[in-house]
């Protein structure tokens, strides 16, 4: 057996390119393992010994990619199937509902049903609500989704005016504290003491913080962080309840240890009592939500508090190319502080791939139409939409990459929506393919559907699917994607499983809605770099790598800087295999190019040297040798000066805006007719190239036209919006229809 954190002297032929496949990758219907034996096949020497390693504290150390889930699930799977743990004794914590549900599919799908994986909110919420009557007495106060109207109302008592960006942080506060188990008394000398920065007054937020406690006695409510408080006093101060609770779960599994707060980690001691049937897993280096509350040190002390513990550490890294994880570890070698003193250094297990493209441009929306202008490649070449993601430091970004996506005609999602199956149409969905695997027979929507996946296009036909998206972005266009996933879905369960009828998969969708074990819904991944954590795509654009952006400016000590650099290094490890990192010289057209790329990057993109002083915390770093876009393959804009209203004369910094050259408040003078007989042309166009209307122009690209009322190619070329490729497939008609001229049906530009 290697020393922990080496990569074995395995034979190719074996584990490495037999059973086991990328991290998070595993056939989308697999059959059950046939025994506990069967279980184990495939896991790498590794994950083996995590999965064997079945009594007694266990500490994973895990890097990005190397397949935790994968050795956590089998673990327990093992441990059921083998009759060494008992499914209802078992108790899996995680941190989103995502990857709670992740791992009860997988738990499923090993054949453990049973087992309870939950956060620890729901966990802990589970357990009070049971609890309650018998500990407090009476009925449960009612637990508030949004506490923000309570401060909003805290506040007002306090005589206290908060804008929307204060009230937001302010209530993040009351959420710190909390998690720290900080009273309102106490807030000031903590946060001086935890070297944050407070939003206002710490005097003025603890003084709301403590009114804020006051109206939720007044109103019998409790917040999301009172479920964990309350949960902790029961287990504290009523032993019985604390016995009973042990008695039910024996063994407990952490996942994204680094992530958990004090008052989490309290939670988890009284769940546990004197024993140590424990198993945690984290990586220090993707410690990202310290803001919150969330701590590393609970996983790097796991072994003073444990000294007996099993500790394996994942290095192996299939989900990333060698290139790409050669600049992971090239960022964190550069790091320092505790974590960085614990990084794992990690070994691509994947064939060798592209180097990752840095990209550097005039201003942001040049930055979004290269983004947007290269993933249309990269789909017209095949590379599926939903296997490319571009992510962000701030949401505040997003609007410009939706606006220069749905310009080029790609379909996105954003990150962040409500859970699949929770959606209003999924919900509606589920009843219609459910009446339909029960009266099926008698349905004639289905007499000329003979199989599965036609079956259930029909079906869905009548819940608004249609075999081509809508134009356009918005609700309607999320409906249709959701349904879609549904179809795409039944074709791959119908793959998988030739025999199964419309009553199999209704089953299949009531055990992943139980599981919240969502199919892939197809669209471009929009996402913050936070809200990316613990995903990945083939293909990721990792946009606005400038300094003020990433580190952002508000981080100003070193451990906020360490932070900000652990965020760029979970972005990058997302990517399988295409790794694109662009950042812009200034904010909007025509500003003081006066940015410059990250100091991450310093060292590691081609052409930089590293900073002075950084010294690296031990594994290989240096210089990266990387592809610069040349001008060929990413046309720089010229310096152009501020783009300003052509009404009031107001400098424009709103892609929507600049795109009409008028502010959004200004009047129009658009041609109407104009402006209608574009819509219809483009209706025409779409239908004739199968897309939706959007990917010939957007409604606000037309509008633009109708008002600018171009009579050249050079002027036409002018309005955003009108990209070469565009001016040169619609141009000749769009000139014509400004000119007043009739354009033929069969027309199609070329």
């Amino acid at each position: 057996m290697p020393a922990c954190g080496q990569p074995a002297q395995s034979s190719p032929a074996t584990w490495q390119h037999g059973g086991v496949t990328a991290a998070t990758h595993s056939t989308l219907f697999p059959q059950v393992p046939d025994s506990a034996d069967a279980v184990l096949e495939g896991l790498d020497p590794e994950q083996r010994e995590v999965a064997t390693a079945l009594q007694g504290p266990v500490c994973v150390l895990a890097g990005a990619g190397t397949g935790k889930t994968r050795a956590i699930t089998h673990r327990i799977a093992y441990g059921v199937r083998a009759g060494i743990l008992q499914p209802s004794s078992v108790l899996a914590v995680t941190f989103t509902n995502r990857a709670a549900g992740e791992m009860r599919g997988r738990l499923r799908q090993l054949g453990a049903a049973g087992v309870q994986a939950r956060t620890f909110h729901s966990a802990a919420l589970r357990q009070l609500q049971y609890f309650w009557p018998k500990a407090v007495g009476g009925s449960m106060p009612r637990l508030v989704d949004r506490k923000i109207q309570l401060v909003a109302d805290a506040a007002a008592a306090c005589r206290i005016r908060l804008d929307r960006n204060e009230l937001r942080d302010v209530t993040a506060e009351i959420e710190w504290s909390k998690v720290t188990q900080t009273v309102p008394a106490d807030y000031p000398p903590a946060i001086a003491k935890a070297g944050r920065d407070a939003p206002r007054d710490p005097a003025e937020i603890a003084q709301i913080y403590n009114v804020y406690e006051d109206l939720k006695r007044d109103r019998s409510v409790i917040d999301f962080e009172d479920v964990l408080l309350l949960t902790v006093a029961i287990l504290q101060d009523r032993h019985d309840i604390a016995d009973q609770v042990r008695s039910q779960y024996q063994h407990f599994v952490v996942d994204e240890y680094q992530d958990v707060s004090p008052l989490q980690q309290r939670l988890l001691e009284l769940w546990l009592g004197d024993r140590d049937n424990l198993c945690v897993v984290g990586d220090a280096s993707q410690t990202i939500y310290s803001f919150t509350g969330a701590t590393p040190d609970h996983l790097l002390d796991f072994r003073t508090r444990h000294p007996g513990a099993t500790v394996v550490k994942l290095v192996r890294d299939y989900r990333s190319t060698p290139q790409v994880v050669h600049l992971a570890n090239g960022l964190l070698a550069q790091a320092r502080g505790r974590a960085a003193d614990h990084r794992l250094e990690l070994v691509s297990q994947r064939d060798a791939g592209p180097e990752p493209v840095y990209t550097e441009y005039t201003d942001e929306p040049a930055e979004a139409e290269g983004a947007a202008r290269r993933i249309r490649e990269l789909m017209d070449s095949g590379v599926p939409a939903a296997e490319i993601a571009i992510l962000f430091r701030t949401n505040a970004q997003s609007e410009t990459y939706e606006q220069a996506l749905a310009d080029a005609g790609v379909p996105y999602q954003l990150r962040g929506a409500e859970r699949f199956f929770d959606r209003p149409e999924v919900r509606k969905a589920g009843i219609a393919l459910r009446g339909a695997a029960r009266f099926g027979g008698n349905d004639t929507l289905l007499d000329d559907a003979p199989d599965l996946p036609s079956q259930v296009r029909a079906v869905l036909s009548g819940e608004g699917w249609t075999t081509q998206p809508p134009a356009g972005s918005g609700a309607v266009r999320e409906r249709w994607e959701s349904l879609a996933a549904l179809v795409n879905l039944a074709q791959d369960f119908a793959a998988a499983k030739p025999d199964a009828t419309l009553a199999h998969l209704v089953t299949e969708l009531d055990e992943r809605a139980t599981a919240q074990h969502a199919p892939t819904v197809q669209g471009v991944t929009l996402a913050s770099l936070h809200s990316a954590k613990g995903l990945e795509w083939d293909v990721v654009f990792l946009v606005g790598v400038a300094e003020g952006m990433m580190p952002i400016t508000y981080a100003k000590t070193d451990e906020q800087i360490e932070e900000e650099r652990r965020l760029l290094y979970v972005g990058v490890t997302r990517a399988r295999r295409h790794l694109h990192v662009s950042w812009a010289l200034t904010r909007a057209p025509g500003g003081r190019p006066n940015r410059r790329p990250s100091r991450f990057l310093d060292g590691l993109r081609p052409g930089s040297t590293a900073t002075a002083g950084r010294a690296a915390a031990g594994g290989s770093g240096g210089v990266l040798r990387g592809f610069t876009s040349t001008p060929e393959a990413a046309p720089r804009r010229t310096q152009r000066t501020p783009a300003r209203c052509r009404v009031c004369g107001r400098t424009l910094t709103d892609a929507g805006e600049m795109k009409l050259m008028r502010c959004e408040t200004c009047p129009s003078d658009m041609d109407e007719g104009l402006y209608q007989r574009l819509r219809e042309w483009r209706r025409v166009q779409a239908r004739l190239s199968g897309q939706p209307d959007f990917c010939v122009f957007t409604d606000r690209t037309l509008m633009a036209i109708a008002e600018a009322e171009p009579v050249s190619p050079v002027e036409l070329s002018r309005i955003p919006g009108v990209l070469k490729r565009k001016l040169d497939r619609y141009g000749a008609d769009v000139l014509a229809i400004c000119a007043g001229q009739e354009v033929g049906e069969d027309a199609d530009g070329e």
